[in-house]
């Protein structure tokens, strides 16, 4: 009876936020995630497993946000934070007191002070001031598991060099062992964006990314530092060429589908969402593969759909509705098509049984949908849903205990259980290999989120500081540098990360809060140069100023992540 299993994906990202600002945007964004992501995430695992359901979810964490995370500021921040918020409620509750609010509006404001209260107290006193600590002590005990991701979430098909894809790489790598105490199994590739190997040119002219170069495949990136699976886009997947298949348990004997041995077996080639399959750039196998994990696309729109997925039941905490004055949220959903002065208020336990009829509809979508998999196909299928994080508690107030029900529901069904995606990679040892086409799970499935007539200037100043940074990499060997240029070169390389995460095209793409992005993105293109700039006077000069090194010094400060960092690394 046991058809298949369900891939629960979580994809944990923000770019460096502290010391940029706090509200509207900077440091209250990670605030407002650890508060209503994950710390109710943490608790519902762990809830779990005083049930005796180990959860087995897979969560990838972003090393930029591992850094934020554990960064020694934090728990200052947070504790601060959720003061601030438990005061607001308090005032509400006065002044609605005063002015004779409805009874029900003035228990919200005493209910903000309560969950405020509670989810300050459980970062503290239950999990230590350390979210990456709880969550490895659940991988530890099998409850979890844990990808990594682009170091900085760098938009690894349009980046300009292999030196950068590799450090984006080998940075992700390096910073999960230091923060998880083990190596890395697999990755969440940012904004699901692959590239295979061709004959390269970048999108816009310049020199000499312009011009045709061979470059690797993104797998064979992975592939060179042991990650073994990552996840696509279903559109990816029905576009994909069917390569051939391994024919031992190693993956180092291959049969091409040209081969007149294989011809009978091409069938096996279904494209669906619910195999797994192996990614090679061509049937050159040996360079480098790497399993796809392939979203299920009808099955996490019944999430994700802002038209008809579950988040818009009406009697669900409204998200964008909010106090002028404290910024906290009274109303429920109401009508997702409603203007505001329409919004009712909140009531929360009018939620748990629409959470039972949609984690309940859920499951029986993934089990139908496993079982017909496995009656037509005689498969074993992978049911692979992946999310942002961020939707679970923070867009949607009620998503973790929406995903405690689908678990527990899960924990019970005959057909289908959860799996975590080594487990599944483990179980289903896929043997075809077949050719993903280039592209991304963005709008159109392709670059134009992150490369289109908006944000091409920032492409064309990262293109320019790579070309910059290959020079001094070539005019200064590294086993030239002393401990001080070595040092300020760092600051460098540290600035060219942040400056390559796709949040800034994808803010100013959206207008969700361009001004912010591109000001983000021009301060560390200004860092970058400026820091290159005494780089280079002291290599010529043997020496910086005062004024100079305080200068270095206040922006290792403000951007201060991966003191692992290496300038081997950014390597071809």
């Amino acid at each position: 009876m046991h058809s298949g299993n369900f891939i629960l994906v979580l994809h944990t990202h923000l770019p460096w936020v502290l010391h940029h600002g706090t509200w509207p945007h900077g440091v209250d964004w990670l605030t407002e995630a650890v508060a209503e992501c994950y710390i109710p995430l943490l608790n519902v695992f762990n809830e779990l497993m005083e049930e005796g359901i180990y959860p087995k979810i897979t969560m990838d964490i972003s090393p930029i946000l591992c850094e934020q995370l554990e960064h020694p500021a934090l728990k200052e921040i947070f504790i601060k934070y959720c003061d601030e918020k438990i005061s607001a409620a308090a005032e509400d509750e006065k002044h609605y007191s005063d002015w004779g609010y409805d009874a029900h509006h003035i228990y919200l404001t005493r209910y903000w002070q309560w969950w405020y209260g509670q989810r300050k107290n459980d970062f503290v006193h239950k999990y230590g001031g350390s979210i990456i600590g709880a969550l490895k002590k659940l991988q530890d005990n099998g409850a979890i598991e844990i990808l990594t991701c682009g170091a900085t979430h760098g938009y690894l098909p349009l980046l300009p060099t292999d030196e950068s894809v590799n450090l984006q790489v080998q940075l992700a790598s390096a910073n999960y062992k230091k923060h998880f105490g083990r190596e890395a199994r697999g990755i969440w590739l940012p904004e699901c964006a692959y590239r295979p190997s061709y004959n390269w040119k970048s999108l816009i002219p310049i020199a000499p990314f312009h011009k045709e170069h061979l470059r690797p495949g993104i797998e064979q990136f992975l592939a060179r530092y042991n990650l073994k699976y990552f996840i696509t886009d279903e559109d990816l997947t029905k576009r994909a060429n069917p390569l051939g298949a391994f024919l031992d348990a190693e993956n180092e004997r291959f049969l091409s589908v040209q081969s007149n041995k294989f011809k009978s077996t091409y069938a096996s080639f279904d494209k669906s969402p619910l195999s797994l399959f192996n990614c090679s750039s061509s049937e050159k196998t040996e360079y480098g593969t790497a399993v796809a994990f392939t979203r299920h696309h009808d099955i996490s729109m019944q999430v994700w759909s802002g038209q008809i997925g579950y988040p818009g039941e009406s009697n669900y905490l409204d998200f964008h509705k909010k106090s002028n004055d404290s910024r906290l949220r009274y109303w429920r959903v109401t009508d997702n098509k409603a203007d505001m002065m329409y919004k009712l208020l909140y009531h929360p336990d009018w939620t748990a049984e629409k959470i039972d009829m949609q984690s309940n509809h859920f499951i029986h979508h993934i089990e139908n949908s496993s079982n017909f998999y496995r009656r037509t196909t005689g498969k074993f299928a992978s049911v692979c849903t992946p999310f942002d994080t961020e939707l679970f508690g923070h867009w949607w107030f009620e998503g973790p205990q929406f995903i405690k029900a689908v678990l527990k529901g899960l924990h019970n069904s005959p057909y289908v259980k959860a799996a975590t995606t080594f487990e599944q990679y483990s179980t289903i040892k896929p043997k075809e290999v077949m050719l993903l086409p280039e592209g991304s799970w963005g709008e159109n499935n392709n670059h134009d989120v992150w490369s289109n007539k908006d944000t091409n200037w920032t492409w064309v100043q990262l293109y320019d500081n790579e070309n910059r940074l290959r020079a001094i990499y070539k005019k200064y060997p590294l086993n030239t540098l002393n401990a001080d240029e070595s040092r300020v070169l760092k600051q460098a390389l540290r600035e060219l990360l942040l400056l390559q995460s796709s949040d800034w095209q994808f803010l100013i793409y959206t207008f969700s809060a361009r001004d912010y992005a591109e000001q983000r993105f021009s301060f560390h293109h200004s860092d970058f140069n400026t820091v290159l700039n005494k780089f280079e006077k002291l290599k010529e000069t043997g020496s910086l100023s005062a004024q100079d090194w305080k200068y270095i010094e206040e922006t290792e400060k403000r951007n201060c992540p991966f003191q692992e960092l290496d300038l081997s690394w950014w390597k071809e």
